[in-house]
């Protein structure tokens, strides 16, 4: 009771809580976008203390710190029991709203300065970031999910115990339902002129301060709830990703193919080369894999007479994570028979510059600075072709002499015999392994506008066609936008017989390279310097007796979804797309 009889006394509570208690000094870091701005005509005074541009990092003190928050928590915490000690509970079961913010703010943009529409009653919720209080008056800005609108509270337009509340109870943070009419005040901010309120939900924990908002990268990635009440276009992020995946929903379905849903818990991982994540089932009594690629159920399905299908879906693969991979990611595959891979490249096309003009009205956009045409048709090369231009190398030369490939390819790559990446080439089992990792290290950060890359080594492609004019290679190709791998695509692999053999051999490849990576030398803590191809691969015998009864002539795609909304978001890490991606464990600091 005591913490409420101060606020009484003083509309800068936390201020006067910030001055009793000790916090951390603010560092000198800024950010671009800040949280809780409300609109130019309510400069908000916060429940947090005011840092304005300027303040000596001594005095930039941290609303958010560790005895600050419980300090606040700890007041707002007594609020709650005041509330309900009054009979009022701060936890609502609901709140009829006639509009959101933008409605109003659309419905009204002809209301003139100082006139109020007497006639109507508007009900409206939204969370408070921002407040002011003078007096017998107070303006509040809230937020709903469409945008921000202030209301205009008037303690002779509310009952005397309920504009006490609002003076006593009300935080920034809090998400509150009001009604009232409609009025723009004298500077031209439209303003709900409340008659009426109720506190929704008590916000327990201050957000971040208006002038530095949620900083701290990692923290917003952890904690995306604040991230988004912080920075509100972070939200603005997921629901262009939702527009982009709708979108490719549409274009899937206006072509004919049908949506399938197959198994994320499969007995193999198949349909890629990646290290699966293992679980087990206790009923069961065996390991089961979370799926790598749904393709060889896909396949299943075209085998069982779906002639176009596709699926938009989440992958798993326990790998490495950075700016471009996430552990677990989201795709669309793709099949559709009696067709090949120049199919799949109008299907590739078709797909992103439809999401394009969803989302900008336009083909050419800007990524981080550098401008991308969409426009069609896309640049098309093959592999060879492309690493001979880099280098000047044709590997097509070298037969099947993989040694003389791997020494060329050290010298291009810059690698001695010590370097860490040695082992990686020195591993390759074929020529096509070695122009693979030639590829991927010279041709592919350069290739920013988009690029069809073609007629991949058989070696590589366990899972495609081969080329019906040039041996030793298939009919795949990879789509390539801004020096990322957005598609992969092939003419499918129809024959058993020949399937079986690549699988064998794969498999016996892998087994290989596992083996000489194991016996390889260690680093100081006993791990392997390379560890990828430390799991099992075993041969998927269903999937093979499912070619035998025979697969039509077929074409296949994956496509990247969180690739592709970075790349219509402008946004550089896959962190930005993801709303929850995966993050090391934290560690805490001791005291």
């Amino acid at each position: 009771m005591l913490a409420l009889r101060v606020w009484k006394s003083s509309s800068h509570l936390i201020t006067l809580v910030s001055r009793a208690v000790p916090v951390n000094i603010r560092t000198k870091t800024r950010a671009r976008v800040r949280c809780c701005s409300s609109p130019s005509s309510t400069a908000a005074a916060t429940s947090s203390p005011i840092v304005t541009p300027g303040t000596s990092d001594r005095r930039r003190r941290s609303s958010s710190s560790t005895s600050d928050r419980d300090s606040i928590r700890a007041i707002r915490l007594k609020k709650v029991e005041e509330l309900r000690s009054r009979g009022y509970e701060p936890y609502a079961y609901m709140w009829n709203r006639s509009h959101t913010a933008s409605q109003l703010q659309e419905i009204y943009s002809n209301l003139a300065n100082g006139e109020e529409c007497k006639e109507v009653s508007v009900s409206i919720g939204g969370r408070i970031v921002a407040r002011r209080a003078f007096g017998k008056l107070a303006f509040l800005t809230i937020r709903d999910d469409s945008g921000m609108i202030q209301l205009y509270c008037e303690k002779e337009s509310l009952t005397e115990d309920q504009f006490e509340q609002l003076k006593t109870f009300v935080d920034i943070g809090d998400i509150l339902g009001a009604s009232g009419s409609i009025k723009r005040t004298e500077k031209g901010e439209l303003s709900v002129y409340v008659k009426y309120f109720e506190i929704l939900t008590k916000s327990l924990l201050p957000l971040p301060d208006k002038y530095h908002g949620l900083t701290d990268i990692d923290k917003r990635y952890r904690q995306r709830y604040v991230d988004m009440i912080a920075n509100p276009e972070v939200a603005d992020v997921f629901r262009i990703r939702a527009k982009i995946v709708s979108e490719i929903r549409k274009t899937m379905e206006s072509l004919g193919f049908i949506e399938v849903e197959t198994p994320v818990l499969q007995g193999a991982a198949g349909g890629a080369d990646a290290r699966p994540f293992v679980t087990y089932h206790n009923s069961l009594g065996r390991d089961l894999y979370l799926r790598i690629a749904t393709e060889l159920h896909l396949k299943r399905m075209l085998v069982g007479g779906l002639e176009k299908v596709f699926e938009i879906g989440r992958i798993f693969r326990n790998e490495g994570i950075s700016t471009r991979h996430n552990p677990e990611f989201t795709t669309i595959e793709m099949y559709e028979a009696y067709s090949d891979y120049q199919s799949m490249m109008n299907m590739a096309e078709e797909i992103v510059t439809r999401c394009a003009l969803v989302v900008h009205g336009k083909l050419n956009i800007d990524y981080q600075g550098t401008e991308i045409s969409l426009q069609r048709p896309w640049r098309k090369e093959t592999m060879h072709n492309l690493v001979k231009e880099a280098t000047g190398v044709d590997f097509s030369e070298f037969g099947n002499n993989v040694e003389d490939a791997k020494e060329v390819a050290k010298g291009i790559l810059g690698i001695g015999s010590e370097d860490k990446d040695n082992n990686l080439v020195q591993t390759c089992p074929s020529v096509g392994h070695v122009l693979n990792e030639v590829f991927e290290t010279i041709v592919e950060p350069t290739l920013i506008q988009p690029t069809f890359v073609l007629d991949y080594p058989v070696e590589i492609s366990p899972l495609a066609k081969p080329h019906r004019r040039y041996a030793g290679l298939t009919e795949r190709f990879e789509l390539f936008i801004c020096g990322r791998e957005i598609a992969n695509a092939f003419s499918e692999l129809t024959d058993p017989m020949d399937q079986r053999n690549r699988f064998e051999e794969q498999i016996k490849q892998h087994n290989k390279k596992r083996a000489a990576l194991v016996t390889g030398s260690k680093s100081a803590e006993g791990k392997t310097e390379v560890d990828d191809c430390s799991y099992e691969v075993s041969l998927d015998e269903d999937f093979l007796t499912c070619l035998e009864y025979g697969m039509p002539p077929a074409s296949g795609m994956g496509l990247g979804i969180d690739r592709l909304v970075m790349l219509l978001t402008n946004s550089a890490s896959i962190r930005d797309v993801i709303a929850f991606p995966i993050l090391k464990i934290q560690q805490q600091v001791s005291s």
